[in-house]
């Protein structure tokens, strides 16, 4: 999908066109660069409440996590793991504050945002099993943090997104801990890149190439495999039943669109309430490169809309 700078929202186009100057594409050995130095940002905020912790892996490892809390903690409120986003190779859970805020703003909630192995760190499973055991820390570990044993929730960005959607589907068929809601935010779900939309995508911030080069190095050995695990790439599944209500946005332009559709398609096919939107004339995660645009406004609007309705509404049993 070869995509015209006049198909982009005008709001949106000049950040565009300056970001396909800086970086047109996340060549593999920028990806390992940026992924290994991994920089820390800065916490210190008045308005939020951040504290880390360091829990044990299965190998006897540590796994650091980022907590966000109200200013004034409250008890019984929601539990979200978020998961930042970076092709499964670049980024840091700091990243997660942003989203943290405009959570607790709506409804007051605590939410862990996982530093989870990288794939130029160690490719699939290492990012799914961090995931798995930060979401199980916060179902152990409720009471303590404030948070409702029967709403624990789960969402993330892009590669955050299709590790959303990959713990929704881990977590049923494990069944040690039961999600309430998820919000998978325009998803990369599937590594065989061949809808309209992912094939010879040229937008800016992600394009094909770029998704080429993440997936290769999130699978390592299974890059190209007919057999790759559905909890590696979820479009890859076939059952979606009794996965829990879903919230997801997509800008029309992005190499990921016509597989959240097809995602969102299948959850709706198997009884799954979904809320969803494609905004037009938007390349990937567009509402994070321009938050004051319009578009991006009604991006976070729609999103925190669902995100309220569904504290009021869905739990667990």
């Amino acid at each position: 999908m070869k995509i015209k700078f006049s198909m982009i929202d005008k709001e949106l186009r000049t950040t565009g066109r300056v970001i396909k100057v800086i970086n047109n594409t996340f060549t593999e050995p920028k990806l390992r660069l940026l992924g290994k130095m991994k920089f820390r940002m800065r916490m210190k905020d008045d308005t939020i409440n951040f504290s880390e912790e360091w829990i044990s892996r299965k190998n006897g490892s540590k796994l650091r996590i980022c907590i966000y809390k109200p200013i004034a903690p409250k008890v019984n409120v929601p539990g979200v793991l978020w998961s930042h986003g970076g092709g499964y190779a670049i980024g840091v859970p700091e990243r997660a504050k942003g989203m943290a805020k405009r959570l607790i703003e709506v409804s007051d909630c605590v939410v862990i945002a996982p530093d989870y192995r990288l794939s130029v760190e160690a490719p699939y499973p290492a990012a799914l099993e961090d995931s798995y055991e930060a979401l199980l820390w916060m179902k152990n570990h409720a009471e303590e943090l404030g948070i409702r044993s029967d709403q624990l929730m789960v969402g993330g960005d892009s590669a955050g997104g299709g590790l959303t959607a990959a713990l929704s589907l881990y977590a049923r068929d494990k069944g040690e801990v039961k999600i309430a809601f998820q919000m998978p935010l325009y998803p990369m779900l599937d590594d065989r890149m061949t809808s309209d939309s992912a094939v010879e995508n040229n937008a800016p911030v992600w394009n094909s190439k770029s998704n080429y080069n993440a997936w290769k190095l999130y699978l390592g050995e299974r890059f190209g495999m007919p057999d790759v695990p559905v909890y590696a790439a979820p479009a890859r599944a076939e059952d979606y039943r009794n996965l829990p209500p879903t919230a997801t946005f997509v800008g029309a332009l992005e190499p990921f669109r016509d597989e959240t559709i097809e995602y969102v398609d299948h959850l709706r096919k198997a009884g799954v309430p979904v809320d969803f939107e494609v905004f037009e004339g938007c390349y990937h995660a567009f509402e994070q490169m321009c938050p004051k645009a319009e578009v991006s406004r009604k991006a976070m609007t729609f999103l925190l809309n669902a995100y309220e309705y569904a504290v009021m509404h869905h739990f667990t049993e």
